[in-house]
């Protein structure tokens, strides 16, 4: 008897359908997998035969073998265990279709015969609903991200009694409830720049930072409110709109940091990972690739802190998906690609005991010291960061007298305008933001008046601007002008982008 179902399984962030073939023979007992399936899989057996049992089932005692078609495609997780025991049961006569077509299967079963949610679903949704089927049986922990899909059929089955109850019988089949798909309100908890006291200018960077999407350096002495400063960029950043919304949660449904029963993210992610993490971890990959930090900060924030204590070539991988903003992850058999368009934020102090040009402390760190420990971010990562701020340590009176900044609302709503100034100038596609900006575009959006370039031929001869430093500058001005509603670039708007770009002067120590 042979049974065929229909299944999925997902590499990077793509899904690609996987046909489930089950044929139970005469011979001795025997239970035999094909189609290059991993250890999880494999395990898939001991699962499928205690679940059947323990859900009142009988196994069939007989030579069983399953193959996953595509057989050229390694097959990983634990997803095929629902369609392998339905392919089971639907050869020895519970299951009365033997050939199911029309509907895509995923689950894992516990040995009692219940079904637990899985990763990626929202992309195989995707790609299920492109393929043109008419349903998707999946676990009720996986419905709403599910049910953001349009077209596409949600029934959920609690165990495998219900998924054989839902194939018998489609139209009586449990269905997912469409208000769960509902994103929630936004909700900026503690985080509101009112809290900060003092620090206009790295306020000022900040706002600059979350309208262009620009990349961020903040340095100074311990305790002057680096960290806190970061944690509140996302409380200023534009809601997400339905399409960043639907590609951030499908990289979080891969890497399987959704909650249960959570459907679209709500909010942009904020990722500060520790400064111990690893290259893999940061950026992805794995025999089978999973998305790294990078990714999982894709439309929103990555904050670095104390990023010169994260090991250099951790540091140096960051170089290509600040720029193309996205990540290759090749393998032998094909290449994953993952998005990773973010806003990178990093703090550091200005020296190994940090406080290097602080009033209150002497510092003790010799020269060579300082430059050894600056040059831990290398020149051309350096150079692909936008604004770079000094954010001294603010006196105690200031933040016990002082009165409270600016609310992040009230800059939230300039952020969105100048946001919404460049969906107008930009259109739906790429670039977004005045920092993705490439070749002619840049040319062509980021023109200025006479005196803003004769300002900006200075700055490259003093400064020793390279020719992407000079570009990035021309970018946040043009997010500067759109703060201030105009459509040209000023030499103001080129002069305030200038005090964000601090370039050192001399070679570093252990620079390339």
């Amino acid at each position: 008897m042979l049974a065929s179902l229909r299944s999925a399984a997902v590499f990077g962030v793509e899904a690609y359908p996987v046909h489930v073939e089950v044929d139970v023979a005469f011979g001795l007992p025997h239970f035999s997998m094909v189609g290059l399936p991993d250890a999880t899989v494999r395990e898939s057996r001991d699962r499928v035969r205690s679940a059947i049992r323990n859900s009142g089932f009988e196994f069939p005692h007989h030579r069983i073998t399953v193959n996953l078609a595509p057989a050229d495609v390694r097959k990983a997780g634990s997803s095929f265990d629902l369609p392998i025991a339905l392919g089971l049961l639907a050869t020895s006569g519970p299951l009365n279709r033997r050939c199911v077509d029309d509907t895509v299967i995923v689950g894992e079963l516990s040995l009692d015969g219940a079904i637990n949610g899985i990763r990626g679903v929202l992309p195989i949704a995707v790609g299920a609903r492109r393929l043109g089927m008419k349903r998707l049986l999946l676990p009720p922990h996986n419905a709403a991200e599910a049910s953001v899909v349009d077209g596409l059929d949600i029934c959920i089955a609690r165990s495998l009694a219900e998924a054989v109850e839902a194939l018998n019988e489609p139209e009586r089949a449990k269905r997912a409830d469409a208000a769960s798909i509902a994103m929630a309100a936004r909700s900026d908890g503690e985080c509101d720049l009112a809290d900060v006291r003092g620090q206009f200018l790295a306020r000022r960077a900040l706002e600059v930072a979350a309208a262009g999407a620009h990349n961020l350096l903040l340095t100074g002495p311990p305790g002057a409110g680096k960290t806190m400063l970061a944690r509140r960029l996302g409380s200023i950043l534009p809601p997400l709109t339905f399409d960043e919304a639907l590609e951030c949660t499908a990289i979080h449904s891969v890497a399987g940091t959704l909650g249960a029963g959570q459907g679209l993210l709500s909010e942009r992610p904020f990722r500060a990972p520790h400064h111990t993490i690893s290259t893999v971890a940061l950026v992805g990959g794995g025999s089978i690739p999973r998305p790294g930090e990078i990714s999982l900060a894709h439309h929103g924030v990555l904050f670095l802190d104390e990023m010169p204590e994260f090991d250099r070539r951790v540091l140096e991988v960051l170089r290509q998906p600040l720029e193309e903003g996205h990540v290759s992850i090749a393998r032998a058999a094909r290449t994953a690609v993952f998005p990773a368009r973010f806003v990178l934020v990093g703090a550091m102090n200005p020296c190994p005991c940090g406080f290097s040009g602080d009033g209150r402390r002497a510092c003790r760190c010799t020269p060579v010291q300082i430059a050894k420990y600056q040059s831990r971010l290398s020149g051309p990562l350096r150079d692909r960061i936008d604004l770079i701020v000094d954010v001294p340590a603010v006196p105690v009176g200031a933040i016990v007298d002082g009165e409270a900044g600016e609310s992040s609302a009230a800059v939230r709503e300039r952020v969105i305008a100048a946001r919404r100034a460049q969906h107008a100038r930009y259109g739906d596609g790429e670039p977004r933001t005045n920092a993705a900006l490439r070749g002619s575009y840049a040319a062509k959006f980021c023109r200025t008046d006479s005196k803003g370039r004769l300002l900006l031929r200075r700055a490259v001869e003093r400064l020793g601007l390279s020719a992407r430093g000079y570009d990035r500058v021309l970018k946040v001005a043009r997010t500067v002008a759109d703060l201030a509603g105009d459509d040209g670039i000023t030499s103001e708007h080129v002069a305030e982008a200038l005090q964000f770009r601090v370039v050192e002067q001399g070679p570093r120590v252990g620079d390339v």
